[in-house]
């Protein structure tokens, strides 16, 4: 158990390394960032920043130096890195289950060796086994790298023969997995946090839905069966302790029509869809990861209230700032970006309701104010 004043590295300047710098202080903990820059959103609110490349070895054994155990906000860094920083500081979540999120061949097959359903998938390496992905899964499906892909990017829907060509040369780098398309009800998730003394904790169900890929609300709790719910939390306690997980972790589902849980991802880093988790809970997703990798005991996740968590993307919603801080309700958090290119996610609003009373279509509407969606587009979003 890390003492207070200790130094908890993150490598990542993001929003995710900027809220678990937060969550550290409140625990008596320094954070010390490592960024691109100095000005990231991380770097903004830490105690010490080392600016410089995720791969360069004397930045990382500088980094390393600085601190007194090491965790990370992102999944799109070197794994070699992360083994460098190993070798010096206590590295939470490890190495192994870094190369296993970071790559979606192994992340399929670890997650099959343990029991855990997947859609239906096939390793794409050249047109040949394209051509024989396709046969076995039919049209349509999604193609995806193995690695670098988030918030819809490093994908593409084939939809017929006519297009298997233009989307294997679309994207890079290589090899691809093909997935079968899945007829789902809901996509959900759970964040399960698991200490180094083997405790594992799993925050209630999130109903999600996305917007051009990228998430544009969270519910919690999901509005699904308790039996479903349960069976979700199980699926992610099995997957955190079959990776010896000490952290977080996000895992993606699909509910299936027919009641099948199928796993899509697992992200072992605090998660968009646990946002929620800031207001609406005594310990949220980013003290529970912080508490995990500083060896502190974890409580049982409590949510006091029902909750929804709406993204703000640039560079619309950014324009209703104005009204936004305004609104009764909405509890704002922004990520101290300077720039709100078009996508690129500014912070978050959360909404919160008694326990029980999470509204439907209309009255979610009306509770958003100046982020309310027209309500077709909110029927239409809730059909895809």
């Amino acid at each position: 158990m890390l003492s207070p004043n200790a130094v908890i590295g993150i490598v990542g300047g993001g929003q995710l390394g900027r809220m678990s710098a937060m969550a550290a202080a409140r625990l008596g903990f320094r954070s010390h960032i490592l960024a691109h820059g100095p000005d990231d959103p991380g770097a903004q609110v830490s105690h010490a920043v080392t600016v410089g490349a995720y791969n360069d070895p004397a930045v990382l054994r500088r980094f390393a130096e600085a601190v007194d155990v090491i965790t990370f906000e992102f999944e799109n860094i070197p794994a070699e890195g992360l083994d460098l920083l190993s070798e010096l500081r206590p590295v939470h979540p490890s190495g192994h289950v870094l190369r296993i999120s970071q790559d979606r061949e192994q992340e399929k097959t670890f997650l099959e060796s343990i029991g855990v359903d997947v859609a239906p998938w096939r390793l794409v390496t050249d047109r040949e086994s394209l051509g024989k992905a396709a046969d076995a899964l039919g049209y349509p499906f999604i193609l995806k790298t193995t690695r670098l892909g988030y918030d819809g990017k490093g994908q593409r829907r084939v939809t017929g023969a006519a297009g298997l060509e233009a989307a294997f040369e679309a994207l890079a780098p290589k090899p691809l997995v093909a997935e079968a398309l899945v007829d789902f009800g809901m996509e959900v998730s759970v964040m399960v946090a698991r200490g180094q003394d083997g405790t594992v904790r799993c925050f209630d169900v999130t109903e999600n839905r996305h917007r051009d890929g990228i998430l544009d609300l969270s519910f919690a709790p999901a509005r699904i069966e308790p039996a479903l719910a349960a069976k979700a939390r199980e699926t992610a306690r099995r997957i955190a302790v079959g990776l010896d997980l000490i952290g977080i972790l996000g895992v993606e589902m699909f509910i299936g029509r027919g009641g099948e849980v199928l796993v899509n991802e697992i992200a072992p880093r605090p998660h968009n869809s646990g946002h929620w988790t800031m207001d609406a809970c005594p310990f949220d997703q980013f003290e529970m990861h912080i508490r995990a990798v500083a060896g502190l005991p974890l409580p049982e996740p409590v949510r006091h209230s029902d909750a929804v968590m709406k993204n703000l993307v640039g560079p619309d919603d950014m324009a209703l700032w104005p009204e936004i801080t305004g609104a009764p309700g909405l509890i704002p958090h922004l990520y101290g970006k300077r720039e709100a290119r078009k996508g690129r996610k500014m912070g978050h609003v959360n909404v919160l309701f008694a326990r029980g009373a999470l509204p439907g279509e209309f009255g979610m509407r009306a509770a958003l104010g100046p982020l309310a969606e027209p309500v077709a587009d909110l029927v239409s979003c809730k059909a895809d």
